[in-house]
């Protein structure tokens, strides 16, 4: 910890991380910046370090890299937070006590929204400095700095001025407590879930209606009866003069999408049990039955049960007959002889009732069967993607289901005896302030037009300008530009930017973060200026190199817009794979409707998400580690190292206390090596341009694994492969360098000094973007020259790298591991071990087999028979079969000395046999035969 808090002292003092415009490459990357509303955990801490690996891996590449920061402080969430530490909600006292150990004296505070982004703030930075982060704080700033809503105003401005935001009435995610619409940035749980529209279809009962949610209205004809949770509360309400029986817990998103709703009553459901309702399109008589499996959070908290086309309700009526103690108690034994699944659609390869054979298919048991869902799921699709219906159905049979759905939910609603409702697709969805969201219909809202086509195809040319790691993941960023709707963009309460033509309304916090990238290259500058000089003619100026008249001094305005157009494009953005939907997404949308191409981003970067011990992370469930007390347990390269070998970016990682502990080990591993190293090299200071030329054959072997190392650690680092880079630089090469050390065991003579010398320099260079406290402790001593984060990224010589070597010392290791093998078949501890190295013949005859490509047997030996390389022909026959056969795979590695190799490594070999090696060239001295079975590659062996 001491030296970690050394070198970021030291890299502060030094102004390192700082980018000024200058000659040479450039590289601009950004990350998502936080909401800072709670304390940052490991899944913060993966999110943050990729960029930073890659920031520093550029810089040693000789990059001018901008790394930069900000704070996203806008929205109504913590609002929300404030009011319920003002009332001392018991929920958020204890989360923010116990989860984001915030100090009792802080969190009274906490009723002023301002002061928990201002305190949250300064502990991410503080703990991001903990981490060593590459990041250039000059240009942090926060989302409601004045300039900064300047700079806002004038985006918004820009999207009004070309048609892009209207204002008019749409369903939104909204939460209750903070009274207002929330984006997934404001969410704790239900990041992603879409909203859904349902159809309301009306069940007569007496004087009211029991109303079931549905997306398949279509699914009407096969209905058999109503279910109800008898677990649940339910009321009747008054919906635009008529009676509706729901449950209690769906009236809060039904009144917000309801104009004249009003509780009349509660009602026992149990009492409903066995009654009977009138269904609306056929006006068939269905009993209401019990069923715990419905959500009453779920649309109304009533459904209808298509048995023969829903699985969850085939199984809830298989349950019910076997369940004769709920029927008794209900008295509905009669009710129940009489209900069968009713066919509606008909699928290929289906019979009358696809339910019951996909329940057989996923083999369900019942109804807390977790492959129920996915049961469910197939059916649905398949029915709607290939079903028809069935030739039965009056004025509908024969039509594809989704013609057939649309045409009977308008025919029922223009009858009266339908409705709509909008829900989410899974539930919970809750807001950062704790509250349960709901779906709202918003009036006189105003709405970025995603929905414009011509937009959408301009922002589809955007996205396939760029690069996209993973690729596979461009296909859900052109699922979502097609799919997205208009966004609701402002809100009346919370922190942000007013709209400028219509100031009671506040910019929400996903319109407000779309180009924001563009803002760090001109922060520095724009905070030593008033935010009134800030008029839109400035920004044109500086982004859209429009001469207009400005406020400021020309020539600053100049140096400003050098600035910008030296850093953007943007070359990277990395953002979490649940952003696409919506931040990612509209990143893309809004530079393409703003800026030329030449200023599009060149480069997106998706990540996974974090798992702790293999269960999903949430902070609202007090499942996570906060990344500073990951820090001060174990370090921050011990974190670091951890976050980049657990697996790829893009892949979810798992954070697991016994896998960090043992990251930790050979973090130590690595300090002791190089502790060990320097002392055997005689201490003398590495250098980063002395290459040493060995000329035994391990040191050859050596310096082949230390070059292809650097050559795939640095390939997979500009693919952003930190797991792949890791494993290259630091655990292949470390068991190439215990072989390696294993090989010339205590001989260390001055060829070896040299090689280990050169090793030290490169992996020390190698693992400082993943450990760079450690990397520069171990720079400071051994090299004692400047910083390692300053120091060239290790070159690549690709002559050192050869197939030839690599194979020989392969050839070396299986000699050993296949005599040992014998040892152990034979039983038996030898004197003596003879090893027969391949006759010139079986050489010749594998280079031919090369020289010819993809050789067959007639070809092969007829030409081998014309040289007259071999008499025995029989003994060549079942040589070129097996040449043919194992032998020939890729690249020919070349002809190799064996007898050489396995001379200079006779040492080796005999210490790890334990027995002398006799090393033959030809087989004077053969008692069983065994050289005839030596291949290239592959001696032959006898123990004597």
């Amino acid at each position: 910890m001491d030296i970690e808090r050394k070198w970021q002292k030291k890299w502060e003092k030094a102004g390192i991380f700082q980018a000024n415009p200058q000659g040479g490459k450039k590289l601009f990357l950004t990350v998502a910046y936080p909401y800072p509303s709670g304390a940052m955990h490991i899944g913060h801490g993966r999110t943050y370090t990729v960029p930073d690996v890659y920031a520093r891996f550029k810089r040693m590449q000789g990059y001018n890299v901008l790394f930069p920061m900000a704070w996203h402080v806008t929205g109504a969430p913590v609002i929300g937070i404030a009011r319920r530490i003002q009332r001392k909600d018991p929920w958020t006292w204890k989360i923010y006590q116990e989860v984001h150990k915030v100090p009792p004296e802080e969190l009274e505070k906490f009723t002023d929204p301002e002061y928990i982004v201002e305190y949250f703030s300064k502990e991410y930075k503080r703990i991001m400095k903990a981490m060593g982060y590459s990041i250039d704080w000059r240009r942090e700033f926060k989302t409601t700095d004045p300039q900064y809503q300047k700079f806002i105003e004038w985006q918004i401005k820009k999207l009004k001025e070309k048609g892009l935001v209207r204002k008019g009435e749409h369903p939104v995610k909204y939460c209750p407590e903070c009274e207002n619409p929330v984006g997934d940035h404001d969410l704790l749980e239900g990041e992603g879930v879409g909203i859904n529209q349902l159809t309301i279809l009306k069940f007569k009962l007496e004087d009211s209606y029991l109303v079931a949610a549905t997306f398949r209205p279509e699914t009407i004809f096969g209905a058999t009866n109503l279910w109800l949770n008898p677990k649940e509360k339910y009321i009747k309400v008054k919906v635009d003069g008529e009676k509706w029986i729901i449950s209690e817990k769906s009236y809060e998103n039904l009144s917000q999408q309801k104009k004249d709703t009003k509780i009349i009553e509660e009602i026992n459901p149990e009492e409903l049990i066995g009654s009977n309702v009138k269904n609306p399109m056929t006006g068939e008589k269905h009993p209401i039955l019990p069923a715990y499996f419905v959500d009453p959070e779920y649309g109304t908290g009533v459904v209808f049960s298509v048995p023969a086309h829903a699985p969850a309700d085939y199984i809830a009526l298989r349950d019910l007959k076997k369940d004769k103690k709920l029927q008794k108690k209900y008295k509905i034994e009669n009710t129940l002889e009489g209900i069968k699944p009713v066919n509606v659609i008909t699928i290929e390869d289906y019979g009358e009732c696809p339910a019951c054979e996909i329940i057989k298919k996923f083999k369900i048991k019942n109804q807390k069967d977790p492959k129920l869902d996915d049961a469910t799921n197939e059916l649905y699709k398949i029915e709607h993607a290939k079903g028809k219906m069935s030739q039965h159905i009056p004025e509908y049979g024969g039509k594809p289901v989704a013609e057939a759905r649309e045409k009977i939910a308008e025919r029922l609603k223009s009858e009266g005896k339908a409705d709509e409702i909008f829900d989410f697709a899974e539930h919970p969805v809750i807001c950062r302030c704790g509250s349960r969201c709901i779906v709202k219909i918003m009036e006189n809202q105003w709405f970025i037009k995603y929905s414009d086509k011509k937009w959408k195809n301009l922002t589809l040319e955007c996205l396939n300008s760029l690069r996209i790691v993973p690729e596979e993941v461009k296909a859900n960023f052109e699922y979502y530009i097609e799919w997205l709707d208009d966004w609701a963009c402002a809100r009346r309460i919370g922190l942000g930017t007013p709209l400028p033509w219509d100031p009671d309304w506040i910019i929400e916090p996903l319109s407000d973060s779309t180009i924001y990238m563009s803002y760090y290259t001109i922060a520095p500058h724009l905070k030593k200026l008033p935010a009134n000089a800030l008029n839109d003619e400035f920004f044109d100026k500086i982004f859209l190199d429009q001469d207009n008249k400005l406020k400021i001094d020309e020539k600053m305005a100049n140096r400003i817009s050098r600035e910008f157009n030296y850093w953007y494009p943007l070359d990277w953005r990395l953002s979490a794979k649940d952003l696409i939907g919506n931040h990612l997404t509209f990143h893309l949308f809004h530079h393409s409707a703003i800026f030329p191409p030449s200023k599009w981003p060149k480069g997106i970067v998706v990540f996974g998400m974090g798992l702790l011990e293999g269960k999903k992370m949430s902070s609202s469930k007090g499942n996570v580690v906060l990344l500073s007390d990951a820090i001060e347990a174990h370090g921050a390269d011990v974190v670091r190292l951890f976050l980049m070998s657990s697996a790829e970016p893009w892949q979810d990682f798992d954070w697991r206390e016994k896998e960090v502990i043992g990251t930790k080990r050979r973090l130590e591993w690595f300090r002791e090596f190089g502790e060990k190293i320097f002392n055997i090299i005689g201490s003398e200071r590495l250098s980063v341009s002395e290459i040493p030329e060995p000329t035994s054959f391990i040191g050859k072997w050596m310096m082949d694994r230390i070059n292809l190392r650097i050559r795939e650690a640095t390939k997979a680092l500009e693919g952003f492969q930190t797991r792949r880079a890791l494993q290259e630089a630091f655990f292949l090469l470390r068991k190439d360098v215990d072989h390696y050390m294993k090989r010339i065991r205590d001989r260390v003579d001055e060829e070896a000094k040299d090689v280990l010398r050169y090793l030290l320099s490169v992996w020390i260079r190698l693992m400082s973007p993943f450990i760079p406290h450690t990397a520069e402790e171990m720079w400071e001593k051994y090299v004692g020259d400047g910083f390692v984060s300053e120091a060239p990224w290790p070159r690549v010589y690709e002559e050192f790298i050869s197939l030839k070597i690599q194979k020989a010392e392969e050839m070396v290791q299986e000699t050993v591991k296949d005599i040992m093998e014998i040892k152990k078949i034979l039983n038996i501890t030898p004197e003596k071990v003879h090893v027969y190295v391949a006759p010139e013949w079986k050489w010749r005859v594998l280079e031919m087999a090369y020289e010819i490509g993809k050789p067959d047997m007639g070809a092969l030996m007829g030409r081998a028979i014309s040289e007259g390389i071999h008499d025995d022909k029989k003994e060549l026959a079942d040589f070129i079969k097996r040449v043919i056969k194992d032998i020939v795979r890729g690249e020919y590695p070349g002809r190799v000395d064996e007898h050489k190799i396995l001379s200079d490594a006779k040492d080796y070999i005999e210490a790890e046999v334990n027995a002398r090696i006799m090393i033959h060239e030809d087989a004077e001295y053969d008692p069983e035969g065994k050289a005839k079975n030596a291949i290239p590659y592959k001696p032959a062996i006898y123990l004597e």
